[in-house]
């Protein structure tokens, strides 16, 4: 009999939807609820077995939104969380750091971590047609579908 594991994805993205997209790639293989920090409770995410934690990258880290929300957790043992994002900057360990030191302190197990190029128009890069056009492509979320995936038997 397969256990049923119990999971959510915590979301930030707007300017383009890139993460979401992403997000919703790994809701479709993870049976998963997509919510924004703003809709989710610290005190909920207690009733997940495996929680996701993604959104953009703004000034290489996540947004202030999720990071906030890090903050606000409640202590924990070993419960299971993975970290997402879409960028510019692919440096995963550089770009994730705050978020899971954030994590880390309260107690999660980052049991993986995904990012991918996302469309950036942001700041100087919309004179020149942005950055990442495309992305999230076909490509990244067969990956992303992979990763859900292989979240699954971890």
């Amino acid at each position: 009999m397969k256990t049923v594991v119990r999971s959510i994805l915590v979301l930030v993205s707007y300017h383009h939807n890139n993460t979401r997209k992403i997000a919703e790639a790994f809701a479709a293989v993870l049976d998963a609820q997509i919510r924004t920090p703003q809709e989710t409770s610290p005190g909920e995410l207690q009733q997940y077995d495996l929680i996701g934690f993604g959104s953009g990258i703004y000034d290489g880290k996540h947004h202030k939104d999720l990071l906030d929300l890090a903050d606000r957790l409640p202590s924990v043992d070993g419960k299971k969380a993975f970290l997402f994002s879409t960028s510019f900057d692919r440096r995963i360990e550089l770009i994730h750091s705050s978020l899971r030191k954030r994590l880390e302190s309260k107690g999660y197990v980052i049991v993986d971590e995904f990012n991918c190029g996302g469309f950036n128009t942001n700041s100087f890069l919309k004179y020149f047609g942005g950055l990442n056009k495309g992305r999230p492509n076909a490509e990244d979320l067969k990956h992303a579908e992979e990763f859900a995936q292989n979240l699954q038997k971890k």
